[in-house]
């Protein structure tokens, strides 16, 4: 009896090894159908809302598509010809370009300030965090109608003293992109100082401990210490804001129309006007809407690479 136990148990043991490596197989396919199952309404929601306008897009830059006429075939390469032939693609790019440094040099720099003013503060934080946070709280169309009124050289509260000195917030190029830069700092600055906030209450206070002991300055300590630990953030809200600025569109469509002079025109404003004013073309549109695309990947990946490789100095 003893000598058939013995004979019996080391049959039953592959046996049992695979039914449990079946079991666990099973159970990993179980996980990775509910993971699938977690992740569908994201890919549903991307493929409807991103890939398939994306693919029409492509697909208008492509073709001969009026705006009341639909799909008439074949125009490649005549509507990226036509798009870059426009007369006002160029100082579309340029304005555009010119736009978005100034407002990333100047949002961040203020967004940055903001934050450590917030973060030292101990008596007026609350308030100081609720005041630079309330512009954000408003629409960005709202807000550029607000500025336009204020802007307004009849009905703003302003038009006396334009009057009286002869100047208008709008009338000028200069005036014109400088008034919605105001604009556009003013509602986000709040919004990139709470991001700025988050990256500095990440930095530990050990670290700045031990420069105090050192003698640091705060001029080094900000220089050696601040900046190189918070360039992940530093790099999230600079490709925020270049990518936001390089789409620009209803600022300057409600407060300027383009003008004066045509001196105001985003490249964004360019594509609208192309597909819905003036020419009514959708295939050109779409091929402007193409190339921004590709400047925009160009540009973002361009910053990650740069902000990467100064990490790893």
């Amino acid at each position: 009896m003893t000598a058939t136990l013995h004979a019996t148990v080391p049959d039953r043991a592959p046996g049992a090894g695979r039914a449990r490596r079946s079991r666990r197989r099973r159970g990993r396919r179980g996980e990775g159908v509910r993971g699938w199952l977690f992740a569908l309404p994201t890919a549903v929601f991307v493929a409807l809302l991103f890939l398939a306008p994306l693919a029409l897009v492509i697909q208008m830059s492509f073709s001969d598509w009026p705006l009341l006429g639909g799909n008439q075939g074949w125009n490649f390469p005549e509507n990226y010809q036509d798009a870059v032939s426009n007369r006002f693609f160029w100082d579309s790019v340029w304005f555009t370009l010119k736009y978005t440094v100034l407002t990333t040099i100047i949002l961040l720099a203020l967004s940055l300030g903001l934050a450590m003013l917030v973060q030292e503060s101990t008596r007026w934080k609350g308030f100081l965090r609720t005041s630079f946070l309330v512009p954000s709280a408003l629409g960005l169309a709202s807000a550029s109608l607000l500025f336009y009124v204020l802007y307004s050289p009849i009905a703003g509260p302003f038009a006396d003293l334009m009057e009286a000195w002869g100047f208008t917030f709008l009338g000028t190029p200069d005036g014109a992109l400088w008034s919605t830069i105001f604009l556009i700092v003013w509602r986000y600055a709040g919004f990139y100082m709470l991001l700025m906030l988050v990256g500095l209450q990440g930095i530990p206070d050990d670290v700045y401990e031990a420069a105090r002991i050192d003698g640091a300055s705060r001029a080094q300590t900000f220089r050696s210490i601040t900046l190189p630990l918070l360039r992940p953030t530093l790099a999230l809200t600079t490709v925020l804001c270049v990518t936001g600025s390089l789409l620009a569109f209803e600022q300057f469509y409600i407060l300027t129309k383009g003008g004066p002079d045509n001196s105001t025109i985003t490249i964004v404003q360019l594509i609208y006007s192309v597909a819905f004013q003036g020419q009514n073309d959708l295939g050109v549109a779409g091929a402007l809407s193409v190339i921004v695309l590709l400047a925009l990947v160009v540009i973002n990946i361009a910053q990650i690479r740069a902000f990467n490789r100064k990490a790893e100095d």
